[in-house]
């Protein structure tokens, strides 16, 4: 087994178990090529399993977190039909870390996006509906000691979302101007708007579908993109009721079992 199947195998034992592992970063000089080919095997072992892919996640959007992991880019990870917990508006966590939340815009596609001179233009028409989304993460690199390597390889943090019920078409939002806030408990713990994702969410979902094209990877019809948090992360515990509430959207509600 190489080092990186072999990192891959421990991220994926550490999610089925909710037992964290030592950050990776040092084993593979914190390198993000490598970073994604563990991220694959990973994606690999669950594929293998039965999950089906759905879509794909934005992480670090925001300038700020950039700078503070020391790089000029985002990253992507894979969405499964196994994350989604629209329908039961809950989460089992059991074995969930140190989950955290976010709200979100998630765009979804009306048609296959392969373009190799991929323009906002082409995204913007690719996008079929626009919905509000409240992401889970999670680490299951011990205590969120993490840099890029750790959370690319770790599925960009991903753990569990949940898609609101009504939606828009991308003609009928500014994304850069939709402002969310995120209640915990009866109680507003986070507040912010879509400049806060590299000034506009379609800016990031244009980055993951060049990204994508540029490695030969097709964006699918009927695929989520979450386009990453809108304002801070808000830590959450079992126990903890937390509704988002995002401007031109119903408002959505998930408990956390």
């Amino acid at each position: 087994m190489s080092l990186y199947q072999d990192l891959g195998k421990q991220l994926f034992d550490a999610l089925n178990s909710g037992q964290s592992i030592s950050p990776l970063r040092g084993l593979i000089n914190n390198d993000i090529d490598a970073a994604y080919t563990i991220q694959k095997e990973l994606v690999g072992l669950r594929k293998a399993r039965g999950e089906k892919v759905v879509g794909k996640k934005i992480g670090l959007t925001s300038f700020a977190v950039q700078r503070q992991l020391g790089v000029d880019q985002p990253d992507y990870g894979i969405l499964f039909d196994t994350m989604d917990v629209s329908n039961s508006k809950s989460i089992d966590s059991s074995r969930l870390i140190l989950p955290k939340v976010e709200g979100e815009l998630a765009f979804i596609l009306g048609k296959d996006i392969t373009s190799n001179n991929l323009s906002m233009d082409i995204l913007v028409d690719a996008i079929a509906e626009v919905k509000a989304s409240i992401e889970i993460v999670d680490s299951r690199v011990e205590d969120w000691d993490i840099q890029i390597s750790d959370t690319i390889a770790d599925n960009a943090s991903g753990s569990h979302f949940i898609l609101g019920d009504d939606s828009k078409t991308i003609e009928e939002l500014n994304p850069a101007n939709v402002s969310i806030a995120l209640y915990k408990n009866g109680e507003i713990c986070s507040q912010g708007n879509g400049r806060a994702c590299m000034d506009n969410p379609l800016n990031a979902a244009l980055w993951l579908a060049q990204k994508m094209c540029s490695q030969g990877e097709v964006l699918h019809k009927g695929e989520v993109l979450l386009s990453g948090a809108l304002g801070p992360m808000l830590s959450v515990e079992q126990g903890d009721d937390i509704r988002l509430v995002m401007e031109g959207f119903a408002p959505i509600h998930l408990s956390i079992k």
